[in-house]
């Protein structure tokens, strides 16, 4: 059998839309990541901080006009892990 590349943290409906987002525009504000999720700020959150804790987000806060905001972003292993395991989806699933 072959090494599998199925990423069950990746896999979790939201976290897999979070990647898929970052993959496609590289950086997203915090806020636009809930809207599109339509999720809470804690649940958002959470799974920010289980992706981050896993080393595929980075997360950095920074002042824009006055006010302070969150930006998230894969890392290069972060966007490793999403693309091997959109391979193996479509290797199961093709």
């Amino acid at each position: 059998m072959k090494n599998s590349r199925f990423n069950a943290l990746i896999h979790a409906p939201n976290r897999l839309h979070i990647c898929a987002m970052l993959s496609a525009s590289g950086e997203l504000e915090f806020k636009l990541l809930r809207e599109q999720l339509d999720v809470s700020d804690s649940v958002l959150s959470k799974h920010i901080k289980s992706l981050e804790e896993a080393g595929y987000v980075a997360v950095a806060k920074r002042r824009d006009f006055g006010h302070r905001r969150t930006w998230i972003s894969l890392t290069s292993a972060g966007r490793g892990a999403y693309t091997e395991h959109v391979n193996e989806l479509r290797e199961m699933v093709g």
